[in-house]
């Protein structure tokens, strides 16, 4: 068998992993954040003045918000259940030493802090979770290549709820989550079309890429997972599509009910699935055979999925319209993410519901399951993320001076609204792939065929990989941290 063939089979018929061990991985991200930004503080309070050094920077935001991410995914997946545990008794033993330095009345630490008003044109909680999607799935897309990526984190062959096949989802998430029509300000009229010209003008880069994926692969005869999304489609290809097509259905119904669009078209595109030959199709293709023949028959796993992930889309850009109202305090946060997760829990009882009655979790069809299981998980991750950074606004408050990059910035209620804390540190890992994250992905694209082309991935021994995933990952964030330290953003669409 060829090398081509060897990883083709590498990643195929895979059946994925439970939602207990997914959801027990989920606080790895988050925990990760609230740590840097616990060190972050004690090294204020310890030499008086915030962090400042580039390089210093760096290796602390790397060192702390990736490499854990890369040792949970390769040599301690076995033993993941100790790594939040682990990460979260360091939070806490940073957190009690930061306290007891501080000689503060714990009544008064709390009272300030509930009184604290955060500033509502930045919730970093946004940025931090598109980051953190784009961080974990260029880690995964080379990862996924070594034998040390245990092999039900890769993608499920057909149904199946695998780490990978969540990264898909959350990708449409976040793209959700800043779209035109999310960021619109409400009192501001535009024309109706206007984020449709938009949009048709923001995908072109999408489609060169997916243009320029296609053709690579082909050319090199590239090892590609062709049940993934067929023989020429590419997950390039769909982010686009579905990005045009919800920007055209949010000019013809109101934003604030797409939640209803995105539940009609996901419950539609289920019951088509199974009331009809559809699903057939799509497992095995018009003659029942897995035939190819015809741009329909050959991508008729990408062409059929947009169904799915429109309905994801749509859902989400409900996500940012409430989460972008206008919030000051941190009384309402902690209102809006108690909310939020409330959401999560309802959308999860409909999950088991979905995959008990209707279908299990399919991302190959996008089915209502797999919508499901997204949007839940993507909002539990959410609000993960804002409770790290309602923990961090309150260490603040007990080191005076400490600033946290990609974290809220506060004043107490006592204080002039308009004299908000300058706090953002402007060396910061998160920001520096925030500012280019599409050159990022590219880049991650780019070194994971470089480093398939040029190593036999699949006998590789431990060491070797989680040196060569370090390296791959820390020259990934040392081109972004240069570009963003140059102030350099490489988007002109």
């Amino acid at each position: 068998m060829s090398q081509k063939h060897l990883k083709e089979a590498f990643v195929s018929n895979l059946n994925g992993t439970g939602l207990l061990e997914l959801t027990l991985g989920m606080p790895l991200a988050p925990l990760c954040l609230l740590c840097r930004g616990l060190l972050l503080v004690l090294l204020c309070r310890h030499r008086g003045k915030p962090l400042s050094s580039r390089p210093s920077g760096l290796l602390l935001d790397f060192g702390v918000l990736v490499a854990p991410l890369l040792f949970s995914c390769t040599v301690l997946s076995s033993v993941l259940f100790l790594v939040p545990a682990i990460l979260t008794a360091l939070c806490a033993g940073i957190f009690f030493t930061i306290y007891r330095q501080s000689q503060v009345p714990f009544r008064q630490i709390v009272k300030d802090f509930q009184n604290t008003y955060l500033d509502p044109d930045y919730i970093p909680a946004i940025t931090v979770f598109r980051v953190y999607v784009n961080v974990l799935t260029s880690i995964s897309i080379l990862a996924v290549d070594f034998p040390q990526f245990p092999r039900r984190y890769a993608k499920a062959e057909t149904y199946g709820t695998g780490v990978m096949d969540l990264g898909v989802g959350a990708f449409v998430f976040g793209n959700a989550l800043v779209c035109p029509e999310v960021r619109q300000k409400a009192a501001v009229t535009q024309p109706k079309f206007s984020s449709l010209a938009k949009q048709l003008f923001a995908i072109w880069p999408l489609v060169v890429l997916g243009i320029g994926r296609l053709l690579s692969v082909k050319s090199i005869e590239y090892h590609e997972h062709v049940s993934e999304y067929g023989v020429h489609w590419n997950f390039f290809f769909t982010l686009a599509l579905v990005r045009l097509v919800a920007s055209l259905l949010l000019a013809i119904f109101p934003k604030n009910k797409s939640w209803i669009v995105a539940v009609t078209v996901a419950v539609l595109y289920q019951l088509i699935l199974n009331l009809t030959s559809l699903k057939t199709f799509v497992l095995h293709g018009s003659n029942g055979e897995d035939s190819r023949t015809g741009f329909l028959n050959a991508n008729r796993e990408g062409l059929l999925s947009l169904f799915g992930y429109l309905a994801i889309y749509m859902a989400s850009v409900q996500v940012g319209l409430y989460v972008l109202k206008r919030r000051d305090s941190v009384k309402d946060w902690m209102g809006a993410a108690c909310l939020l997760l409330l959401a999560a829990l309802v959308l999860f009882v409909f999950l088991h519901i979905s995959q008990a009655h209707a279908d299990p979790v399919s991302r190959r069809m996008a089915n209502l399951s797999y919508c499901l299981w997204v949007i839940a998980h993507c909002l539990t991750f959410f609000v993960s993320f804002v409770v790290a950074d309602l923990v961090l606004v309150f260490s603040k408050l007990l080191v005076k001076g400490s600033a946290v990059p990609s974290c809220w910035r506060a004043v107490k209620a006592a204080d002039s609204r308009e004299q908000r804390q300058a706090g953002a540190v402007h060396i910061c890992l998160i920001a520096a792939i925030n500012k280019n994250q599409l050159l990022f992905f590219l880049l991650a694209n780019v070194m994971t065929g470089i480093v398939n082309v040029m190593m036999d991935t699949i006998h590789s021994r431990a060491a070797l990989t989680l040196c060569i995933l370090h390296v791959y990952m820390f020259l990934n964030c040392c081109i972004m941290y240069i570009l963003h330290a140059k102030n350099i953003v490489l988007k002109f669409w």
